[in-house]
Parts: structure tokens; C-alpha cells; sequence
């Protein structure tokens, strides 16, 4: 799995999973913060259907952190102020590029939470199309 989809899980799925493998590692490996949870701003590009260009949107505030683990740096990065958030996707992120042992039991975890994450969906998006207006044209 990669590095974007795993964030994605953790990111949108239930924040307990991300706290629980980042306590997990803290607890049985020694960690160093490089930098502490931190807030700033990212400008967010868009594309232009029409003429297939770059634009920027603007700027969203952002919570950003750097944990090193094995020698390995892992960057966690989280849209809003979510401090403890952004320290665990780090946490989380480091112990995957060490190649921790544990890593590998994570995986099926992720998969069994991104389904989850689709299957909200598909309920969401379900109760919202039962919402939708039938407009018909009336003939003369």
C-alpha cells in the first residue's frame, strides 16, 4: 500500500486506528520529534478543465509534524488544527519507511478500514440521490 492511500484511510477513517498504531510504536520504539506539531498554510491548486491549466485556489491551514524513527523521518500533514493527528500520521509514517515489523500486520487493518470509509460513502450518497427532485416536463 502506498504512502498517499494509507494517509487517505487514516485520515478519513475512524481517528482511533491512527492513535493506536502511533501508541503502539511509542511505546516499543524510541522516537525523536524533529519538529513538533505546527500550524501553517498551503495554497491548493486546481485544474482547469477547459483550458487544462494550474491555477491556485487559495490557501487552507494545515498542521504539520516530523517524527524520525530508525533514522527514518516520517512527515505527518493534516488539513485544520489536529496537533495529535498530524503527530500519529507521522508516527505512522516514519514506522513504514523503518520497515517495522508491525507495518505488515497494519495492512489488512487499512483495508478493512478503507472499506468501511466506501461503504459510508455509498450509504451517503445513497440517502442523498433518495433526496433528489424528479422534474418533469408537461405536455401540451
Amino acid at each position: 500500500m502506498n504512502r498517499r492511500r494509507r494517509t487517505e484511510i487514516l485520515i478519513q477513517g475512524n481517528s482511533d486506528l491512527a492513535r493506536e498504531f502511533a501508541e503502539h510504536i511509542m511505546e516499543h520504539y524510541p522516537y525523536r520529534e524533529v519538529m513538533s506539531p505546527r500550524y501553517g498554510l498551503t495554497m491548493i491548486k486546481m485544474r482547469e478543465t477547459a483550458k487544462n491549466s494550474l491555477f491556485h485556489l487559495g490557501e487552507v491551514l494545515v498542521t504539520e509534524a516530523k517524527v524520525e524513527i530508525k533514522q527514518q523521518i516520517g512527515i505527518g500533514i493534516v488539513i485544520g488544527m489536529k496537533e495529535e493527528l498530524a503527530k500519529h500520521l507521522a508516527i505512522i509514517d516514519s514506522a513504514f519507511k523503518a520497515n517495522l515489523k508491525e507495518t505488515k500486520e497494519w495492512e489488512e487493518r487499512l483495508l478493512e478500514e478503507e472499506e468501511s470509509i466506501l461503504t459510508e460513502k455509498i450509504k451517503k450518497q445513497t440517502e442523498l440521490l433518495e433526496t433528489r427532485v424528479q422534474f418533469e416536463t408537461m405536455d401540451m
